[in-house]
């Protein structure tokens, strides 16, 4: 069985068109959509969303991602190998730190002429990225489509801080319930903070706790996610609406001591 995920900022149309292609190169395929509502043009939070699930596929899956803002100019179409996983789409960061989680990465330039000739400009998740993930399931060798290459653009989630009175961080994704994801691994907060601490933000005071359920209804609260990450929350409300914050916003989180 071949398992091939997508994770794209298209919406509901545009994925139907890479589905289609890839079952025509291979009817046997397992399409399995990660996302196609990341926000438009954030590679960042496409980054998160192939993250935040990668190591719970199958060896041999093979992740179509596009967030592309620069299609149909010269930036690279590539293919990363990690472990047993590959990553397709385009070179703008958006498949590293999901690859790197698995281990080392291996990266190959798409050459483009070897899928079609007929590719559109504005639509490779159609075009290249999807013919491209349909041969490798179908068991072609990546050098058949592709050359190694070490010229790639890089991007992780570092960029935070953690000081003994304050936090800094960015917003990387804003979940479906209104839940604020940073850039902060839970184990960098483990270091500094125990459950316990009281926090503030926007003037706003929370606890760090371990799950939503240990303050009240509406209440705000900070934590761990399931994902690995320090994380805003509001129990059954929306972390985002109340403070304001989406994705790519920097936020600063003062630490207050221990209840």
């Amino acid at each position: 069985m071949s398992v091939i995920t997508l994770t794209t900022d298209f919406g509901s149309l545009y994925p139907a068109s890479m589905k289609g292609v890839i079952l025509s190169i291979n009817p046997g395929a397992t399409i399995v959509d990660i996302t196609h509502s990341v926000p438009p043009i954030d590679i960042r939070a496409g980054a998160f969303a192939i993250y935040s699930v990668v190591k719970h596929y199958p060896a041999g899956t093979i992740h179509v991602g596009v967030i592309d803002p620069g299609v149909g100019t010269g930036r690279n179409a590539i293919i990363v190998k990690a472990a047993d996983h590959w990553f397709v789409g385009p070179d703008n960061g958006l498949l590293i730190p999901p690859a790197r989680l698995l281990g080392d990465i291996e990266v190959y330039e798409i050459i483009e002429g070897k899928l079609s000739e007929n590719i559109s400009s504005t639509f490779h998740g159609r075009d290249v990225f999807a013919p491209a993930a349909a041969y490798l399931s179908n068991g072609r060798e990546v050098l058949e489509i592709a050359r190694k290459t070490d010229d790639y653009v890089d991007m992780d989630f570092s960029g935070y801080i953690i000081e003994k009175q304050f936090i800094e961080a960015t917003v990387i994704y804003v979940d479906d319930f209104g839940n604020i994801i940073t850039n902060i691994p839970g184990d960098k907060v483990l270091d500094e903070i125990e459950p316990g601490t009281i926090l503030s933000i926007s003037g706003r005071q929370m606890s760090f706790l371990k799950t939503y359920g240990e303050v009240s209804k509406w209440g705000l609260i900070s934590l761990i996610g399931s994902h690995g990450f320090f994380e805003i929350a509001v129990n059954q409300g929306s972390a985002s609406r109340l403070l304001h914050l989406s994705n790519g916003n920097s936020l600063r989180i003062g630490i207050m001591g221990r209840t």
